[in-house]
């Protein structure tokens, strides 16, 4: 798991099984981005199958069973996809191609699980819930900011429990290391990765969603900027947008690429949330200065300041839930609804944005 690069930034946890060796089995396919391996260690620790991997490229290919030899090499999609022993299929394409990706899955009758972003445009939005509606099939999407970090979910656990009342603001920050030089040309092409709302984020919209209860939100404000990288024209290397929720909870979030060198991991993703009895702050990749550990959470209420350190301790239950959402189809892990609606509102924050710097 490298903490330098965020881009192949893969947590690994408890294994927690669901389901019997064989019981649901999966398949891999477009290794664009290195999620992928975070979105298959979160399947297999819940007790999926991995069973089949494809991508045109033998050499990502290769590098993929170098973690995950078990996957056997696919001679193409449809070989996956005409497996009857398939449920799902986790893909990780470059982010204009992974609706269409999937709505192909669905239609050969298999559940997906996407990385993030999985829509770049309205257009791709609205036919994917034509297609989820027309096959009964689940549309998943790697939210990984929230779903594997033990600080976001314990957070999460909190404002469940009440601790902090009701949430009525949240400050994201999402910093990412840019590394450049490694990054595929994709990643540089507006048209293909949607732009920095749109892209990493729908991260901090799901969250404000989840922590906040709410359905639904409006986009009051938004803008980006190419501030320091005039040789990618394409690049937003900064956004931030404000959002306010049915429910009156407001929400500010900044995304960037200017993780400094110094810095011991690929990003310092935080969040505070306040709330009518409490605070909460996630610090969720390190805390900087005092240890290299992510999962830190601080508490302050009525009873007093309190600091949780939680990695190890959490787990990351989104996995196992989905794959219990999949074979009973249920919707306990998180609801279409939701996950549609924040893909919409990434997709508005980036549509409505001020280009504030060339």
């Amino acid at each position: 798991m490298s903490k330098q690069d965020g881009m192949n930034y893969a947590p690994k946890g408890k294994v927690n099984r669901v389901v019997d060796e064989g019981e649901f089995t999966f398949g891999v396919a477009a290794l664009d981005h290195g999620h992928i391996n975070g979105m298959t260690n979160g399947l297999i620790e819940a007790g999926a199958t991995l069973k089949w991997v494809y991508d045109p490229d033998p050499e990502k290919v290769k590098e993929y069973r170098e973690q995950f030899p078990q996957a056997k090499v696919a001679e193409s999609i449809d070989q996956i996809l005409e497996d009857p022993k398939v449920k799902l299929v986790a893909a990780a394409a470059i982010p204009n191609e992974r609706s269409a990706l999937g709505n192909r899955v669905m239609k050969a009758g298999k559940d997906y699980f996407s990385d993030k972003t999985a829509f770049t445009t309205m257009e791709q939005l609205e036919e994917t819930k034509k297609v989820v509606k027309e096959t009964g099939q689940k549309y998943w999407v790697y939210f990984s900011e929230r779903l594997h970090v033990e600080g976001a979910i314990f957070a999460g656990q909190l404002i469940e429990d009440g601790v902090i009342g009701d949430v009525i603001q949240i400050t994201g920050f999402g910093p990412h290391r840019l590394n450049k030089e490694s990054r595929p040309d994709w990643f540089f092409n507006k048209e293909q990765y949607g732009g920095i709302l749109c892209d990493i984020g729908s991260h901090q919209i799901e969250q404000f969603l989840t922590f906040t209860g709410n359905k639904d939100a409006k986009i009051l404000h938004s803008k980006v900027g190419n501030y320091a990288n005039p040789d990618k024209p394409e690049l937003e290397d900064y956004g931030d947008a404000t959002l306010v929720g049915e429910n009156g909870a407001t929400f500010i979030f900044k995304v960037d690429w200017f993780t400094p060198d110094g810095l011991s991991t690929w990003g310092d993703g935080r969040m505070f949330i306040t709330g009518t009895k409490g605070t909460i702050e996630v610090r969720k990749y390190v805390d900087v200065a005092k240890e290299e550990s992510g999962d830190h959470v601080y508490l302050v209420n009525e009873e007093g300041e309190k600091h949780y350190h939680v990695s190890g301790e959490v787990g990351f239950p989104f996995f196992g839930e989905m794959i219990k959402d999949c074979i009973d189809r249920t919707e306990n892990a998180m609801t279409q609804e939701h996950i549609f609606k924040a893909q919409e509102l990434c997709i508005l924050a980036q549509e409505k944005a001020i280009r504030v710097k060339n």
